[in-house]
């Protein structure tokens, strides 16, 4: 079996874009993989360009191999672009020898170890009452994983005012409440999507009572370890990081540090199930669980689902999307995974075990988009 074929579909589902792969090859098997660098889609697309123009004729079922000759067979090895591209190209190589060895993904990463993934939910309620309110409706749904975000979500394209001591002493005043609400069984958490400083983080923490969050994904950026083991040092909350990184490399001082907590990998940035599996072993020898960053398509969450069945340390999948409208996909995607119980149960279907309608992409398109742009009271940038 020869690869003969690599297409790249980029187009607007829901609230951006998406960049699925799509590897075909001479025995008409096919795969489909996704790449998760949001907003700049394009320039995976020239990646997966340059990098079909080798691939072409080769054996699909060599994945490491061409995992090791994507990563090394440039000088400048490593990166956001070619880290998605890599992970595109080997979620879709899974799914062709799934559907040649007519066999789930799962099962050529050794088997499954659940039958069902569980999820947490995500409410984007700004901090008002109006959380409180949401916050208790996933309660009543069933829910016992539930995240919250910042409340400071911007328009697309535009500049939004992000004040950052604003911003904690009222977060803090609201999960306090939400605690209170909630109660000690549900477990709450809040993504602070990179926006903090290390001072900041640590007076956010400071402000709650002890057990208010189970714990606080991405406050900071994480180019520098430093800043996160001197914010170790202040707080005690456990941290969710990792949907930033895109290789065990890059994985590994926080793993080994113990600065992560809870691994928040994103398959369609960390090159694909060939090195998510080394990254979550990595984990799985530091007593870290995964919990999968998941907001692309359908076929992100399909191989997600795949990979969480496979490891043995899994704590929830992120659901996506967060306001629960899946209207968009249905003409598109066949076999999606569907929520049951707030949960996915795991495919037995040979390869990721969905499929996508070919035809219906031709009729999608390219919407440019640009996060907000988040400014400071003085009007310098900060992070989105």
């Amino acid at each position: 079996m020869k690869i003969t074929d690599i297409k790249t579909y980029t187009f607007w589902l829901g609230f951006r874009n998406v960049c699925l792969v799509k590897v075909e090859t001479d025995q008409g098997i096919y795969g489909w993989g996704e790449s998760g660098l949001s907003g700049r889609e394009k320039a995976v697309n020239g990646t997966i360009e340059h990098f079909k123009q080798f691939l072409i004729g080769q054996n699909p079922l060599n994945i490491s191999a061409i995992w090791q000759e994507l990563y090394r067979s440039q000088y400048f090895e490593g990166g956001r672009v070619l880290a998605a591209a890599i992970s595109a190209i080997d979620i879709a190589l899974y799914d062709v020898a799934g559907k040649y060895f007519n066999q789930p993904v799962y099962q050529l990463l050794g088997g499954k170890q659940r039958n069902s993934i569980p999820l947490f939910a995500t409410s984007v309620k700004d901090f008002n009452q109006g959380l409180i309110e949401d916050l208790l409706r996933l309660k009543e749904q069933g829910w016992q994983s539930i995240r919250v975000t910042t409340g400071e979500h911007g328009q697309a394209n535009q500049q939004t005012i992000f004040d950052s001591r604003k911003s904690i002493a009222k977060t803090s005043h609201w999960l306090t409440l939400a605690r209170e609400a909630l109660g000690s069984e549900t477990v709450l958490g809040i993504d602070y999507h990179h926006r903090l400083t290390v001072a900041e983080t640590a007076s956010f923490c400071q402000r709650m009572p002890p057990g208010t969050i189970d714990y606080l994904e991405e406050p900071i950026r994480d180019q520098s370890i430093t800043a996160y083991q001197n914010l170790r040092k202040m707080v005690d909350v456990p941290f969710a990081i990792g949907e930033e990184l895109t290789s065990k490399w890059e994985f590994s001082p926080y793993i080994t540090s113990g600065l992560t907590n809870m691994a928040r990998i994103d398959i369609c940035n960390a090159g694909g199930f060939t090195e998510a599996m080394k990254i979550a072993a990595m984990c799985e020898a530091n007593y870290i669980d995964m919990m999968p960053h998941n907001p692309l398509s359908p076929i992100c969450t399909a191989a997600s689902i795949h990979y969480c069945a496979a490891i043995a340390n899994m704590s929830w999948l992120e659901l996506a999307p967060y306001d629960g409208d899946l209207s968009e996909y249905d003409e598109i995607f066949s076999r999606r995974p569907i929520i049951e119980n707030n949960a996915f149960t795991v495919s037995q279907q040979p390869g990721l075990g969905i499929d996508v309608n070919e035809d219906k992409l031709k009729n999608q398109n390219f919407k440019y988009w640009e996060p907000p742009r988040l400014i400071k009271p003085d009007g310098s940038y900060t992070n989105w």
